[in-house]
C-alpha cells in the first residue's frame, strides 16, 4: 500500500527515525522512533547497547535501573539508604519473612521463525543478538522454550513421524529445521550462558495419520483411547525427540503435554494443533507419557500439565491432579497469557496454586500483537512493554515461577508464519541492513530476567495506601533484595521503600515507567 506525505510530514518522519543516543550504563542506546509511543534501540554486527553485568554496591546503598516511554532503558543509578524516613505518602514495606515461592526462570522460543531471522543476519549481529538474550553482559535468559516439529511460525507443515502406521517410529527423524538451524543456535546460545540452560519442549500436533481428522490442523485428536497404539506411539514420540536432541549434547528440563490442547477440541484452528480434553490428557499421562518418560533415560524430566490460557484453571488442574496416577508423573502447570485481562489472577493461578501447592505454576507463551484488533509488529510500542510487565508481576504476585516470551526474533511483518498469523517479538530483524531492533518489550522482560536469578524467592510487600504502583519483591540468592516496581500512570509516584533490615529508600516512578532496584542486606 503506498502512502503519501505532505513535505513537512515527510521531515517530521526523517527526524523521528533519526538516530538519538540515550544514556543507559556501559553502552548507550541507539534509539530510533518509528511513530508509536516510544523508540526502539537499534544493534548490528558491531554495536549494542548493554548495561553490562550487574554487581550490587556496599551495604548502606542501592542501584536502580529505569526503562520509560520517555526513553531510558535500564538506566543506571544509585543512592544512599537512609536511617529515617523521608515522610513520602507512598511507603512499600518489604517484609522479608513472608516467604512465597521461588524463581526458575526467564526466557523465549526457539521457532523455526525466530531461527531463520537471527540467521538471516551476518555471524557476528548473530553472536550480538545471541550474547544480548543469553549472555550475563545481556539479560540472562534461562528458559528456551522448543517446538517439537512445526507450528505456525514455521514456514512448512511437518512432524518428525510423517510416515503412515509408523507405530514404532523406526522413520522418526528430526527435520533439517532442526538440525541446521535450532540446534546449532540453541548451542550457541548456551555457550553465550554463564548457567546450563533450562529447555522446554512443546508439541502442536501428532502425525496426522495417528489423528481423527487426518490432517496436522483444525479439530482433531488422538486415535483410540489412552493406553491404545495411538497414545502410546505419541508418548514414544517424546522419547525419541528427548534422545535425539540429547545425542546433539541438548538435553531438556521439563516437556509439556502439548500446546494449547483445548485448540484441537474447542476451536477449528488454521494451524498445528492436537486436542485433548483434562480427562484424556489425565489418562495418557497416567497410562503413556508417564510411564514411557520414568522408563527412559529421562525420568527427571519435568511434565508440565495444561500449555494453554488460565482461563481454564482452576478446572484443568483438579481433573488431572486429583488423579494420583496422573499426579505423580506431573511436575507443574503450564499458562499462556492470552485472555489473562478477563481471568483475575487470584481466582484462576492463585486458587489453583492454594489446591496443588506442591506443583508450580509456570508461564509458557506470552506475545503481543495476538489480538485481531491490535495485528503484527508496533517498532517502539511502550503499551506493548507496560502489558507485558502488569502480566509478569501479577503472575509472579500469584505464584507463578517463571515467565516464557513466544518467539525470540521475528522480522518486520511479524513472521515468517506459515498461516500469516503475524505477531509482535521483544527483537525484530531487519536483515537488509543486517541489524536488529530491541522492543520496549525486550527491556520489559530485562527487569525480570536480568534481575531475578534462579532461586530467588519471592517475599511480601504491602504498600502504606492505595496506590497505581504495581510492585513485587524477591530476595536473590546471595540475599540481596530486587524490588520491580512499574507505572502505568501519566503521573510521576513518590515513593519510598522501607527494608526493615537496613532502612529506607527514597524513590520516584517516572510516569510510565518500569524500575528494579536493589540493595544487598548484609
Amino acid at each position: 500500500m503506498a502512502l503519501l506525505f505532505s513535505p513537512p510530514l515527510l521531515l517530521a518522519l526523517v527526524f523521528l527515525t533519526a538516530e538519538v543516543t540515550l544514556t543507559t550504563g556501559s553502552k548507550k542506546c541507539a534509539a530510533r522512533n518509528f511513530g508509536h509511543d516510544s523508540v526502539v534501540c537499534e544493534c548490528n554486527s558491531t554495536y549494542c547497547d548493554s548495561v553490562g553485568s550487574v554487581s550490587l554496591p556496599p551495604l548502606g546503598q542501592y542501584s536502580s535501573y529505569l526503562s520509560s516511554m520517555a526513553g531510558s532503558r535500564l538506566e543506571p543509578g544509585q543512592g544512599q539508604v537512609q536511617v529515617n524516613s523521608s515522610g513520602a505518602g507512598l511507603r512499600l514495606t518489604v517484609n522479608s519473612f513472608q516467604k512465597y515461592q521461588k524463581i526458575r526462570g526467564f526466557g523465549g522460543a526457539m521457532t523455526d521463525a525466530a531461527a531463520i531471522n537471527i540467521l538471516s543476519l551476518s555471524a557476528a549481529a548473530q553472536d550480538q543478538l545471541l550474547q544480548q538474550y543469553f549472555s550475563s553482559e545481556g539479560i540472562g535468559y534461562s528458559v528456551v522454550r522448543v517446538p517439537m516439529g512445526s507450528c505456525d511460525f514455521s514456514t512448512r507443515l511437518y512432524t518428525y513421524a510423517d510416515t503412515p502406521e509408523d507405530y514404532n517410529l523406526d522413520n522418526f527423524t528430526l527435520a533439517p529445521e532442526d538440525i541446521n538451524m535450532k540446534i546449532p543456535l540453541l548451542q550457541r546460545a548456551q555457550a553465550f550462558s554463564p548457567h546450563p540452560l533450562s529447555l522446554l519442549a512443546s508439541a502442536w500436533s501428532a502425525p496426522a495419520w495417528m489423528k481423527t481428522n487426518g490432517v496436522l490442523i483444525g479439530k482433531g485428536s488422538l486415535k483410540g483411547h489412552p493406553g491404545g497404539k495411538n497414545h502410546k506411539t505419541w508418548a514414544q514420540y517424546y522419547i525419541r525427540f528427548l534422545e535425539e536432541y540429547a545425542s546433539y549434547n541438548l538435553t531438556f528440563w521439563a516437556l509439556t503435554t502439548g500446546n494449547e490442547p483445548s485448540a484441537g477440541r474447542m476451536t477449528n484452528y488454521s494451524f498445528q494443533a492436537l486436542g485433548f480434553t483434562p480427562e484424556e490428557q489425565r489418562d495418557w499421562v497416567a497410562l503413556d507419557l508417564g510411564p514411557a518418560l520414568h522408563a527412559s533415560s529421562y525420568p527427571h524430566t519435568h511434565v508440565l500439565l495444561m500449555d494453554d490460557v488460565r482461563l481454564l484453571l482452576p478446572y484443568w488442574a483438579k481433573v488431572v491432579l486429583s488423579d494420583v496416577h496422573a499426579g505423580r508423573y506431573i511436575h507443574g502447570v503450564a499458562v499462556h497469557w492470552y485472555m489473562d485481562r478477563v481471568v483475575p489472577a487470584d481466582i484462576s493461578l492463585g486458587v489453583t496454586h492454594h489446591l496443588y501447592p506442591e506443583y508450580y505454576l509456570f508461564g509458557t507463551e506470552a506475545c503481543a500483537g495476538w489480538n485481531p484488533l491490535d495485528r503484527g509488529v508496533k517498532l517502539g510500542s511502550w503499551d506493548r512493554a507496560e502489558q507485558y510487565a502488569h502480566d509478569i508481576i501479577e503472575d509472579l504476585n500469584q505464584y507463578v515461577v517463571g515467565w516464557t516470551d513466544w518467539n525470540l526474533a521475528l522480522d518486520q511483518t511479524g513472521g515468517p508464519n506459515w498461516v500469516k498469523n503475524f505477531v509482535d517479538s521483544p527483537v525484530i530483524v531487519d536483515a537488509k541492513r543486517d541489524v536488529f531492533y530491541k522492543q520496549p518489550s525486550f527491556y520489559s522482560m530485562a527487569h525480570f530476567s536480568k534481575f531475578l536469578l534462579e532461586g530467588s524467592q519471592r517475599v511480601g510487600v504491602s504498600p502504606s495506601r492505595a496506590t497505581e504502583l504495581e510492585y513485587s519483591a524477591f530476595i536473590r540468592p546471595d540475599g540481596s533484595v530486587a524490588l520491580i516496581v512499574l507505572n502505568r500512570s501519566p503521573l510521576v509516584i513518590q515513593f519510598e521503600v522501607w527494608d526493615p533490615a537496613v532502612g529506607y529508600i527514597s524513590s520516584s516512578a517516572p510516569a510510565h515507567s518500569l524500575l528494579t532496584l536493589a540493595w544487598n542486606t548484609h
